[in-house]
């Protein structure tokens, strides 16, 4: 391992990651900086401190197959594919699919899988010794295995892995080498030399008879960069021996300001390559070309340019590349390689990528290169790279747009490539690549008449245009496109998702989409037909409107599995449409089921929004530390797989929770990464209802009528008054304004509430109706009024509710004078309050309780040991007090078994036991 100079911080970071995956601690490390700072070098450290003592898998990026899904980590993996028998089921298929070891049909086509089935085979590859993966130059990782690597890098955290990236930012937005996408990971950002240490480090690599006028001018171009420090002297030395003498020296140090310096060190390079012989730079153009150093292919290849094995020799003696025992080149540097690329004329580039794809057997990385190498309209080539698409859509990888454009450009005939066009924009919209999808609409827009292409197009567009959050144009071009005479089942897909966005533009247009597709005359045997039917009958009754009876939905989700639907994706709106009629208990039944099978089947992108419709349900019901455990992991997944939307509305629904136990810090910190959090920056945030309710609890809670009522107005009236949140929220308006002495500013709230509440026909719906009537007056009323809802809360199973009626009717007693009346009610209630950990109204309930002239229970000092655990390791023990194996909860919760284990001995000593035998009967 050569001297490091300078870099004594780096060194530091990443010993202590790979002594804590000694110990058994897994850690990720991003390295960013500009070409040359030290990023190779330092993974070259961690890889010769790693030693023998881990197991080292090691990929690099590669420009030219950064478009094929999964390319980069079927590289990095490709030496623990033994391991793939130990993954559960779904995850192994998988990466099968993705890697391309059986058919993709046999998956979900779930990219977010691949990513589980990543972290689950980097906790088997680590199950016997450390492991450290290595991945250089990963800004050029195409986005499918880019994707997988982040999201096992989120969940990583028992299991003796070392991950370590090195990036640099290039590339527009949207493209292969964007600006890497690192958020919620750790980052090292590399800086220049200090002058000292670069001065060293010259004087290592060019020796002391240097001249000191070159030395300075040296030391002055390299600004502290160490690959220009090693190559530069090395250039000129080169140079200054075939006789070029201080000419050559200019040239290869550059001129100030002229170049950049990666450009300079690009000429560097590449004028160590021009003295080798023509062989020799044929053979490493095809290795720069094939990316992935496989001599097997590479040797073939170059040998349709004139090139054998014997070539590689110059290159190995002067160090440029090297060979390791399994047949594998790699270049001394990225740069290098990047360099011969970029200075080989075009034809000779072409070439080198024909020889690549006629080398490698039949598969996406040979359609690839020749149409890396395609120059005219080739219409076999061009059905090749829809194929390869149309895989890459199956196993849930990106690639899809670049392939199906590529293909419209080596189509002969002009509506097969318009089509290929369309399909292009739609895959681009799919992989997040708002600005390319838009930019291929437009072409294809330009190039037909067919109005279907232009519905799909505009399609296109609304989605792109719902991202950036305009949510009233994207609503109004969704409802134009599905206007168009399109057929039915076209329409009806572009009707509910005007559906979502017309959600967040308001009322109206929610009734006008719903009516649109309540009479859309789509097929009775039509998979969407179940659900096109129920979302009206749903909906529109919550706002005011007529509609048909509203069956139960498991009965819609079953017709809607006999007509074709097959995954939990297909059905997860009938969730969170059943929430808006106060359906609770049905949404905790059906979204139960759908969760369950998500787990079992993988398809983990749709779990963060079955989970936040549960968890609502949950909250409804008064099972807040349920509806906190369902929450938290749904957070994290919905992190992990950057879902910025979900994100957004589980913060803020966990801020609710947290204003209901009277954590202020908490509630400020979640409701305020709920109001930043969305898809794109310019887009209002879709948590902010719930976010506004949370933060009018807990002003509420702690006697801020003012502040509560403002909030709650303003929600209850606003845009968002016929979300789920809103609706629920006019209770609390009511009491807020009560407490004002301003009744007036919740009477048309209250009374769009009591419509609602007439609608859904639920006991708890009316017993609320009947709470806020109480407390609206007139006060002759309010008696009959709160035993009425008394009696309708006893078995709804709606605990903090109930307890919240019983104050308020407490309160009442209590200042009508009725003491001994009040104190069954305000004891009743505090009971409930305290099981339920909802301190600001315990706290309520035992200051009326004093008020009476009985003394109020002191405040539990210790509750049951499981309120100690936080909710993932309340999650964990639930499912071991079950008897389930650790892999089985690692298969569940999409951990690796290792930090199962890891969690629950951190569990134990809370709850006072010593094993998993110990559990069931404390639970």
């Amino acid at each position: 391992m050569g001297t490091l100079y300078g870099r004594e911080r780096e060194q530091t970071a990443v010993d202590g990651l790979l002594d804590g995956a000694r110990g058994g601690r897994s850690g990720v490390l991003v390295l960013r900086g500009e070409p040359g700072i030290g990023k190779t070098a330092l993974l070259d450290h961690a890889v010769a401190a790693a030693g023998d003592a881990f197991r080292v898998i090691r990929a690099t990026g590669v420009e030219c197959e950064a478009e094929l899904p999964f390319a980069g980590l079927s590289l990095l993996l490709a030496a623990g594919l033994d391991r793939l028998p130990a993954l559960p089921g779904p995850q192994r298929r998988s990466l099968e699919a993705a890697f391309g070891l059986s058919e993709a049909a046999t998956v979900p086509a779930d990219r977010l899988l691949t990513g589980l089935a990543t972290l689950g085979l980097l906790a088997e590859l680590s199950s016997e010794q450390p492991l450290l993966c290595v991945v250089d130059d990963a800004q050029w990782l195409d986005r499918a295995s880019l994707d997988a690597l982040l999201l096992a890098a989120r969940r990583l955290q028992a299991e003796g892995v070392v991950l370590l990236l090195a990036a640099r930012d290039v590339g527009p937005p949207g493209g292969p080498g964007e600006a890497f996408p690192v958020a919620g990971l750790p980052e090292l950002r590399l800086s220049g030399l200090d002058e000292p240490d670069a001065a060293r480090l010259l004087a290592s690599r060019a020796g002391p008879e240097l001249p000191g006028e070159v030395r300075r001018r040296l030391l002055a171009e390299a600004a502290g960069n160490p690959l220009a420090l090693t190559e530069l002297p090395i250039a000129l030395c080169e140079s200054a021996t075939a006789g070029a003498g201080a000419g050559a020296a200019a040239t290869a140090t550059g001129t100030p300001g002229v170049l950049p310096l990666t450009s300079r060190l690009q000429i560097a390079f590449h004028g160590q390559v021009t003295g080798l012989p023509p062989a020799t730079q044929n053979l490493l153009l095809v290795a720069a070309a094939e990316g992935n150093g496989d001599l097997d292919v590479i040797l073939p290849a170059a040998a349709v340019l004139g090139a054998t094995a014997e070539h590689l020799a110059p290159a190995e003696e002067s160090g440029l590349v090297t060979t390791t025992a399994d047949r594998r080149l790699a270049f001394r540097h990225p740069l290098l390689r990047a360099a011969i690329l970029q200075r080989a004329p075009l034809q000779q580039r072409l070439t080198a990528h024909r020889a690549i794809g006629e080398a490698l057997e039949d598969g996406d990385r040979r359609t690839w290169h020749l149409a890396l190498a395609a120059t005219a309209p080739d219409a076999d080539l061009a059905d090749a790279l829809e194929r390869t698409a149309v895989r890459a859509e199956a196993r849930g990888g990106h690639g899809g747009a670049a392939a199906y454009e590529r293909a419209a450009r080596l189509t002969p005939d002009r509506d097969g490539a318009t089509r290929r066009l369309v399909l292009a924009a739609e895959a681009a919209t799919e992989e997040g690549k708002l600005a390319q999808a838009e930019a291929l609409a437009d072409r294809a827009g330009a190039r037909t008449d067919n109005p279907f292409a232009h519905a799909l197009l505009d399609q296109v567009r609304a989605t792109a245009h719902f991202w950036r959050g305009s949510y009233p144009t994207a609503y109004r071009l969704l409802l134009d496109a599905a206007g168009t005479d399109i057929e039915a089942p076209h329409a009806a897909r572009m009707l509910l998702q005007a559906f979502h966005t017309a959600w967040y533009v308001g009322e109206e247009p929610v009734a006008v989409v719903l009516d649109r597709l309540a009479r859309l005359p789509l097929a009775e045997g039509d998979p969407l037909t179940p659900l096109a039917r129920h979302l009206p009958a749903a909906v529109l009754p919550a706002l005011g409107h007529p509609a048909p009876p509203l069956p139960a939905a498991r009965d819609t989700a079953a017709v809607a599995r006999r007509a074709g639907a097959e995954t939990p994706s297909d059905l997860v709106q009938l969730c969170g449409v059943t929430l808006v009629l106060g359906r609770d208990a049905e949404t905790i039944e059906l979204a139960g089921e759908l969760i369950a099978e998500a787990r079992a089947k993988g398809t983990i992108g749709v779990l963060p929004t079955l989970q936040f419709f549960l968890a609502e349900a949950e909250l409804f019901h008064g099972r807040h530390r349920d509806a906190e455990v369902t929450a938290t992991e749904a957070l994290a997944l919905a992190r992990d797989t950057g879902q910025h939307q979900w994100v957004s509305q589980l913060s803020a629904l966990l801020g609710f929770l947290a204003a209901l136990g009277g954590a202020a810090e908490e509630c400020a910190a979640r409701t305020a990464t709920a109001l930043t959090t969305a898809p794109r920056s310019a887009a209002p945030a879709p948590g902010e209802p719930w976010a506004q309710w949370a933060l009018a609890v807990l002003d509420l809670g702690q006697g801020r009528a003012a502040g509560a009522a403002d909030r709650l107005r303003a929600l209850t009236t606003g845009r968002y008054r016929h979300h789920v949140s809103a609706t629920r929220a006019v209770p609390d308006l009511v009491e807020a304004a009560v407490r004002l002495g301003t009744p007036e500013r919740a009477a048309e709230p209250y009374e769009r509430f009591a419509r609602w509440a007439g609608a859904a026909a639920q006991p708890w719906a009316e017993a609320l109706r009947l709470r806020c009537q109480a407390l609206l007056g007139p006060d002759e009323l309010a008696e009959a009024a709160y035993r009425a809802a008394l009696r309708l809360h006893d078995g709804t199973h709606r605990p903090f509710e109930q307890a919240r009626t019983a104050l308020l009717y407490g309160e009442w007693l209590r200042r009508e004078r009725r003491r001994t009346d009040a104190r069954p009610y305000l004891r009743a209630a505090l009971e409930t309050f305290e099981r339920l950990a909802a301190r600001p109204w315990a706290d309520r309930a035992r200051t009326e309780l004093t008020a009476t002239g009985t003394t109020a229970p002191t405040p539990p000092t210790d509750g049951s040991p499981l309120t100690t655990l936080t909710p993932q390791e309340l999650q964990i023990v639930r499912l071991a007090a079950q008897g389930l194996t650790n892999r089985d909860i690692a298969a569940q919760l999409f951990l690796s078994p290792r930090t199962v284990g890891h969690h629950l001995y951190k569990a134990y000593p809370k709850l006072g036991i010593t094993s998993r035998a110990d559990l069931p009967a404390l639970l």
